[in-house]
Order: structure tokens, then sequence, then C-alpha cells
């Protein structure tokens, strides 16, 4: 079994990834990167909540680093912060939501290891959706949870998202 190489985090920093990769504990993790389902719910979730982004008082963001502690970053494949926010290159706040799309490789427990880093930063709500199996899955204090509706909302905002929405964008793109 091949050893990771751990390197500090001023060289996890400097250096650009293509595709962009997690940083954990001194490791440089490849995330699962889909295919075209996973694209496509990507660009489908971006586009619902940029489209509302001034309505909602929201900036959305595709696979943007995301410091959730000293020695971990992230990369969400969409995050949605206040709009007022700090611009600054690398999120350090907590996001309001985080957003994972599995892809054909991604693990139940890797999941929950992303959910897990999230939760403890303080994001208040983490929304992830598998594109093949069509489940969509929210955070709460019990771990990750079935989404036992047909959207997912953030509670005292007007942030909605229907999963028939995003479906319907994968369908027609299916359908093509």
């Amino acid at each position: 079994m091949a050893t990771a190489t751990h390197i500090p985090v001023s060289e996890y920093l400097a250096t650009s990834y293509r595709p962009d990769r997690d940083y954990i504990d001194g490791e440089v993790r490849e995330r699962n990167l889909g295919e075209q389902p996973h694209a496509l719910i990507q660009i489908a979730f971006a586009t619902i909540l940029r489209n509302h982004r001034k309505e909602w008082n929201i900036r959305v963001l595709v696979e943007q680093r995301v410091q959730v502690s000293k020695d971990r970053f992230r990369i969400p494949d969409v995050c949605v912060l206040p709009a007022t926010a700090s611009a600054e290159g690398i999120v350090r706040e907590a996001p309001m939501i985080c957003i994972e799309v599995l892809s054909p490789r991604d693990t139940p427990t890797s999941l929950q290891e992303r959910a897990d880093d999230y939760t403890e930063m303080g994001v208040p709500f983490i929304w992830a959706v598998d594109p093949i199996s069509r489940r969509a899955w929210v955070t709460s204090s019990d771990g990750l949870m079935k989404l036992r509706e047909d959207e997912f909302t953030v509670p005292g905002t007007p942030i909605r998202v229907s999963l028939s929405e995003l479906f319907a964008e994968l369908d027609e793109i299916q359908s093509a």
C-alpha cells in the first residue's frame, strides 16, 4: 500500500491542482469527479441558486476552496454564502450551505467525513444528491438523513431547490 506524502499547508495553497483537490491533515486528496450526470446536477444547483441570488441575498460558488479547520480544506461542488460575506480568495467563514453531488466512486463513509468537516466548521445546511439513484440527503443532528420532501430548503428563508427541477435538467439532456 502506498504511503501518502504529506506537505505543509503553505505548499498546498501555493499549488494549482487541475482539478483542485482537498487537503486533509497534510495529505492532498483527489476528489471523485463525476461524469455528465454529476456535472449536470452541479450546474443545475448553481444555476437555480444563482438565478435567485439577489432576492435571496446570497453568493453562489462552485468548486471553491473552503478552509474547514486549520489543517483541512474541502472543495464542495457548490457552496452558498451570504451576499455580504468576504470576497477573499479562500472561504474561511462557514458557508450557509455546502452541496455535494455524488460521483460513482463516492462512498457513504467519504460523504459522512465531508459532512462532518462542514458541520464542525459550523455550516448549518449540507445537501447531498446522487444523480444516478436520484436520492438526496440533508444533515441533521443525527448525521446525514434522507431528504423526505421534494425540495431542499433553508428554514426561515425563501431558499428552496426542488429535486424535480434538478432532475428535469438531467432528464432533458439524457433524452436528447
